[in-house]
This record gives structure tokens, sequence and C-alpha cells, in this order.
């Protein structure tokens, strides 16, 4: 019969001789099962060491997927508060009183404006992203400290995955946040897109490219950075634990978060080009370039205008950083052992 296999793929005579001698582990807890195991000695098994690419990427693109959707309406309220000149009417006091203002204001949908076009770019970028992130990150750490975990490896190979989900995914930015503002004028994305290439040339979708790089590689070297250091800490032995990548997954992106808001307003920025605002510091055409956002921050806002809309950015990154990693490890962990089983006879 086809259920002749247990769930490792064993035949009955093996699982029999695991089940009288159980392997010995860690304390049982809540979470999957161990190879063997009857259900009141469930544990958690450890995460796989090496998945193929295939799992790699579609891990990636079903966690970027969701990152994005499920937190999309906090993302539209941090566009909106990063505005530096913003409309009296879409001034806002704090994140949910923000949110609360445009669903009564501009209708119930107005917060998910643009989300069509983050899924379409979410996905392949996400699994560029966390596929060549697993590969660098294991072939620096053997270099770097052999058969042990590298934080600079880690920093570095999240900072070259990077390049490879930005240059997928900044296209994409550019049209979701022009359509996230408020009193955009488009109605829908591929009026955006035709009116910005028509206007605007195609370089107008890679105009912040520069400046998304130098806020991204940052926040994801620290990211990632903090993501392993938390994992060391509360999972030292690297098992499929759902609890404890949530929790280094929401650490890690308040902290990424909050150190690089001021790159991230100066993306937004450059990415909207806000009229009212270049207008009143008399910059007529387009801006570009980091060194002139900066300026241009500075000079409408000083200091703090290079933290406006941190609250919503922290508020944002916690959970969508909490669902990605924790997302990301499940399908990871299913995929690689679905793909095992189907490799072993029965």
């Amino acid at each position: 019969m086809e259920l002749s296999c247990g769930v490792g793929g064993r035949t009955s005579q093996t699982a029999a001789a695991a089940t009288a001698l159980p392997p010995p582990g860690p304390p049982p807890g809540p979470g999957f099962l161990m190879d063997g195991e009857s259900p009141g000695e469930e544990d958690y098994e450890s995460l796989p060491t090496g998945a193929s690419l295939y799992t790699h990427m579609t891990a990636g693109a079903v966690a970027g997927i969701l990152e994005h959707t499920v937190m999309y309406p906090m993302d539209s309220v941090k566009t909106r508060m990063q505005s530096l000149q913003p409309d009296p009417k879409a001034q806002y006091s704090g994140v949910f009183e923000a949110l609360k203002k445009i669903v009564r204001t501009e209708g119930f949908w107005r917060p998910l404006r643009g989300i069509n076009v983050t899924m379409l770019g979410a996905g392949p970028a996400h699994a560029l992203y966390f596929a060549s992130y697993e590969k660098m990150k294991r072939t620096l750490s053997d270099i770097i400290h052999d058969g042990g975990n590298s934080h600079l490896a880690n920093g570095i190979a999240g900072s070259m995955a990077t390049l490879l989900h930005d240059a997928v995914m900044n296209p994409a930015e550019v049209v979701k946040q022009r359509m996230q503002m408020y009193n955009s004028p488009y109605k829908t994305v591929l009026e955006c897109i035709r009116t910005v290439k028509r206007t605007e040339g195609l370089g107008a979708f890679y105009r912040s490219y520069t400046t998304q790089l130098t806020m991204n590689i940052p926040f994801q070297a620290i990211h990632f950075i903090t993501y392993e250091f938390m994992q060391e800490q509360i999972n030292p032995r690297r098992q499929y634990n759902p609890h404890t990548h949530i929790v280094s997954g929401a650490v890690a992106g308040a902290v990424a978060a909050a150190a690089t808001t001021p790159l991230d307003v100066c993306k937004t920025l450059l990415n909207t080009q806000e009229n009212v605002a270049l207008s009143s510091v008399n910059i007529s055409g387009h801006l570009s370039g980091m060194a002139n956002a900066f300026r241009t921050v500075y000079q409408l806002g000083g200091v703090a205008g290079y933290f406006k809309g941190v609250q919503a950015r922290v508020i944002y990154q916690i959970p969508s950083t909490a669902i990605a990693w924790s997302v990301y490890e499940f399908f990871k962990y299913f995929l690689t052992k679905r793909e095992a089983n189907k490799k072993t006879p029965c």
C-alpha cells in the first residue's frame, strides 16, 4: 500500500525500530513531530541546511508576497506620513489615526491602491533575494568561519542579495508610492506606468535605485545580522521553531527600520517627486541624486525631517519581517522535507 512509508519515508520495519528506541533530543515541546515520535513526544525538527535552489526561491517568493500584502495598508500610511509638505487634508497625528482618516474620507479600499504592482514585484524579487542570500551565506561562512556561523558573512550576503532584489523591486516601488500619495492623479497602475514613462522616461523607474541601495544595503546588513544573532540566542540548535522565527524577525525588522529611516525618507521623496515640497524650495523639474535628496529634506524639515514616518515604518516592519521569516522558514522546512520523502523509497 502507498501508506506503508512513514513520515520520513522509512519502511515499516525501520519505523518500528525507531519507535522502540526513540532518538535522544531536547525536552518535548509543541511543534512538528520528530521522525519516530508519537504525538505525546512531539518536538521541533532541525532546519534544513542543504535546501535546493527551487526551495529557497519558492519559499522566498511566498514570504515576500505575504510580507508586502498583509502589511500594505501600513505601508500606505508610512508613505503619506513621509510627505515633506503634505496637503492640509492629509496631515496625520498618528499611524492608526491616519489609517482611520484615509478610510473614512477616501474610501475603504484606498489604503490598498497599488497593491497589485507590489505583489507582481515582490514574488520574483524575494525569490532572488533569499536564494542568493542562502548561497552566499554558506559560501562566505565556509571561507570566514569554516563550519560555523559568521555575522560578517551574513551581513555581506544580505547586502549582495539586496542588489538583485532592488533591481526587480525598484520600478514597482516607484509606481506603488505614486499610487499611495494623497490626491494621486493616477487611477490605475497601468495609467501610472504609461504616464511616468511618457513624461519622465524609463529612467524615472530607477531614479531612486542608488538611494534604494544606499538605504537597503545597510538595512539588510543590520536585518540579517540581527536575525541570525537572535537565532543564536533563542534558537541555538537551529530547529524549526515558529516562535523564535517570529521574534527574531520582528526584532531584526524594528532595529533595521529605525536605523535607516532617514534614507527611506529620501527615497520616498525621489520616488514621489512631491511637487509642493520641491516648489517650496524653488526646485524646477525632477529631483535626482542622493545628495540632492538629503539636502532638500534638511531644507524642508531640518534634522526632524529625516525621521518623518519613523513610527509608521517601525510598526510596519515589525510584523512584516516577522511574517517574512516565519513563512520563509516554514516553506523551506516543508518543501525540503517533502523532497526528501519523495526520494526515499518505500
